[in-house]
């Protein structure tokens, strides 16, 4: 006696479903998410990344180069911007080698904190940053042979500060937008003079004048500079300075 067959119920027919059209380049990013420590990263514009990656971007620590310019900038990296120590430098192209800019801190992309500037006519500064700019204590050795030390802001002497002149003379005291402003003492080294005044953008307004070191001065006054007879010589200053006290 034959056994009833099972009949199968018909088969359904296999559909292949097309993935929708992608750019290339998004399909080889999608598959190649920078994550934790990678080999070198070339992006469309040329310019090279080798280091650390978190979530797509460039975090922890590594090496950029700008195909542009040839810059160089080798340290901390926080989610695709420069941030915490490193150092700048720029390709010389007759020399065909690097040279530091800057080394120190960064915050957001921008110098920040203390860091070391080298400028391009020798002059050097060292000291406090804030978003790029001079902000805080610094001190900057000049061309000519100056030195500033003392406080910033937004890249001007601002502050309280000494100016030490290659020449040997020097200036210490106020100064706003980069001009001596306020209450402050020029000394005249080679001529064994102190004048102790008041400034307003760079210009002594009122003062005295008085004998400093004059015994070892090098080029000395020839006369010595006679002594004030006035009664109350502090108030003759206080209303000389009066005209020019609301400019500081």
């Amino acid at each position: 006696m034959l056994g009833h067959l099972a009949k199968r119920p018909p088969a359904m027919p296999y559909i292949k479903k097309s993935k929708k059209n992608q750019p290339s380049s998004r399909l080889l990013d999608r598959k190649s998410q920078k994550c934790g420590l990678r080999h070198t990263v070339i992006s469309v514009n040329g310019n090279e990344y080798t280091g650390e990656w978190q979530d797509n971007k460039k975090h922890g620590k590594g090496t950029q180069v700008w195909k542009k310019s040839g810059a160089i900038y080798n340290g901390d990296w926080k989610f695709g911007k420069r941030d915490g120590y490193g150092t700048y430098s720029v390709l010389l192209p007759e020399a065909k080698e690097y040279a530091r800019k800057y080394s120190g801190g960064w915050k957001n992309g921008k110098k920040h904190g203390y860091g070391t500037y080298l400028y391009n006519n020798s002059a050097v500064y060292e000291g406090e940053w804030s978003e790029d700019h001079r902000s805080g204590w610094g001190r900057m050795y000049y061309e000519n042979g100056d030195i500033y030390e003392g406080e910033w802001m937004k890249d001007k002497n601002h502050g309280q500060g000494i100016i030490r002149s290659a020449n040997g003379n020097w200036y210490e005291g106020n100064w706003r937008d980069g001009k001596k402003n306020g209450n402050g003492k020029f000394y005249y080294t080679g001529k064994g003079q102190l004048y102790e005044g008041f400034w307003v953008d760079g210009i002594a307004k009122c003062g005295t004048l008085s004998d400093f070191g004059r015994d070892d001065a090098p080029t000395p006054t020839k006369y010595p500079i006679p002594q004030l007879h006035l009664v109350d010589m502090q108030l003759v200053l206080r209303e000389a300075q009066s005209p020019y006290s609301d400019q500081c």
